[in-house]
């Protein structure tokens, strides 16, 4: 399919097959229908919340199948789907054989823009994308631009490109299962911050999910952001269709090379957008800038900096945008400092590349740890962290495969194992932390894995450390 917009479309009388109510689904459902398609909607579940949802789009004339989502409604032209349904799932497969198109929100949505819309920067990657994107509109909007953090982030891209604001720019966020339904999407500029082995369940392997990832960089027209310390995402570039001119830019901790950013000491340089990028290298900002300026975080700013300048941001709103920028909750959040010990909830690590970089931002550690694995491995995890650690304190479904990777590979740090579920669990295991800490030692919760054998969503998890530590300051007080 090629890049057409709008006017290429005629949505009079289209039959259009929208799966999932939601976030996506009902905007979806929405905008195609002012447009004159003919809708249905079909739903995998049929609860309370999706009558609800139900009822409000029938009311609009939208037919709506609740309880069977893999069912392809006859004389469909186009499916545009929620972007967490599996391509495995019969409702494609249904509309492969049929030749229907199979679109994503991402994809209705850079379809629908209007004449002379805002330019889309784009970032993906397993781990920080959230961040980076937020990075990224704060710096957007220090430079006096017009814009918004729009896409997985949580607010519809849909509403953003339907709806009345006006934008100079837009700063995307976008998953492996947006860009797996996105065929025709170009930005401007795009980066995929990191690679690691995530959702294989979905994509299949981790090429699919890599394949996945690197759709983020298809027909870029000013630069392609790649990790110069994750090679996976180079390769991503190399292997990119891009607009004539399209130039790829490195990020690293390290010194920058010609075409690169970096760090030197204590400075975020920059020697790829500047007039003679062999011998100059421009100052953007302090590492002090960057908060909270643990590694991981140094390097979404760099990523974020290097979109920015694509764009032509000066290097004054860099440093303007890092400094006003303040990080989500449960993110390498600093909660409290209790009897000199420091604690810091990073719940949102809910996997072991997340875990890593968590890891290597303290020393010593007294690691909180545990949760859904999701068919993760540990060893290599444990081996890399094992220094560092002061004692670990284990719970949740999955916590004896982190148990037997410390066995084998740090069988010298104290192990807590929390062999309860209940709502006082984290509670016990904050108590177990500080027990084994000492003053100037760190307890991260950084649980490498998901949350949901015990708690709602890593939001939760975190909010019942936070709890759990404040309760344990208050009796210290």
């Amino acid at each position: 399919m090629g890049s057409k917009e709008v006017s290429d479309v005629d949505w009079q009388g289209k039959r259009v097959t929208v799966a999932g109510l939601g976030v996506s689904g009902l905007p979806a459902a929405r905008a195609l229908h002012e447009r004159g398609a003919l809708v249905t909607v079909v739903n995998d579940g049929d609860d309370e919340r999706s009558r609800a949802q139900a009822a409000e789009l029938e009311a609009l004339g939208i037919t709506v199948r609740l309880g069977d989502g893999d069912t392809l409604p006859e004389s469909t032209e186009l499916v545009v789907t929620a972007p967490g349904w599996k391509p495995g799932k019969p409702l494609f497969l249904a509309a492969a054989e049929a030749g229907v198109p199979v679109w994503g929100d991402v994809e209705l949505a850079w379809r629908l823009r209007g004449p002379g819309a805002a330019p889309w920067l784009a970032v993906t990657g397993t781990n920080g994308k959230t961040t980076t994107v937020r990075m990224l509109a704060s710096i957007l909007e220090a430079a006096g631009l017009r814009t918004a953090a729009v896409g997985n982030i949580g607010v519809s891209l849909l509403d953003a490109v339907l709806g009345d604001e006006e934008y100079d720019v837009l700063a995307v966020e976008l998953s492996s299962y947006q860009l797996h339904w996105a065929p025709s999407l170009r930005a401007h500029s795009a980066a995929v911050l990191n690679l690691a082995p995530d959702h294989l369940d979905w994509h299949g392997s981790m090429e699919g999910y890599a394949a996945d990832k690197g759709r983020v960089y298809e027909g870029n027209t000013v630069a392609c952001v790649y990790n110069a310390q994750d090679g996976a995402t180079e390769d991503l570039v190399r292997e990119a269709d891009v607009e004539e001119g399209c130039r790829a830019i490195g990020f690293t901790l390290g010194t920058p090379g010609p075409s690169q950013l970096g760090v030197v000491d204590g400075i975020l340089v920059d020697r790829a957008f500047v007039a003679n990028r062999q011998k100059q290298a421009q100052e953007l900002a302090e590492v002090g800038d960057v908060n909270p300026p643990a590694p991981h975080n140094i390097a979404n700013a760099l990523a974020a900096a290097a979109l920015a300048r694509a764009f032509g941001v000066e290097p004054a709103a860099v440093r303007d945008g890092l400094r006003a920028f303040r990080p989500d909750a449960h993110r390498i959040e600093h909660v409290a400092d209790v009897a000199g010990v420091t604690y810091i909830d990073d719940s949102k690590a809910t996997n072991t590349h997340a875990a890593e970089a968590s890891l290597a931002a303290y020393e010593p550690i007294v690691w909180i740890a545990g949760g859904l694995a999701k068919g993760a491995t540990f060893d290599e995890l444990v081996t890399g962290a094992a220094k560092r650690l002061r004692g670990v304190v284990l719970m949740g479904a999955d916590r004896a495969l982190i148990r037997e990777a410390l066995a084998r590979h740090a069988p010298e740090v104290p192990v807590v194992d929390l062999d309860r579920t209940d709502t006082g669990a984290m509670s016990a295991a904050v108590r177990e932390a500080a027990r084994l800490a000492v003053p100037g030692d760190t307890v991260l919760l950084a649980p490498a894995c998901a949350s949901m054998d015990m708690f709602a969503n890593y939001n939760k998890r975190g909010e019942a450390f936070a709890d759990a530590v404040r309760q344990l300051a208050d009796e210290s007080a």
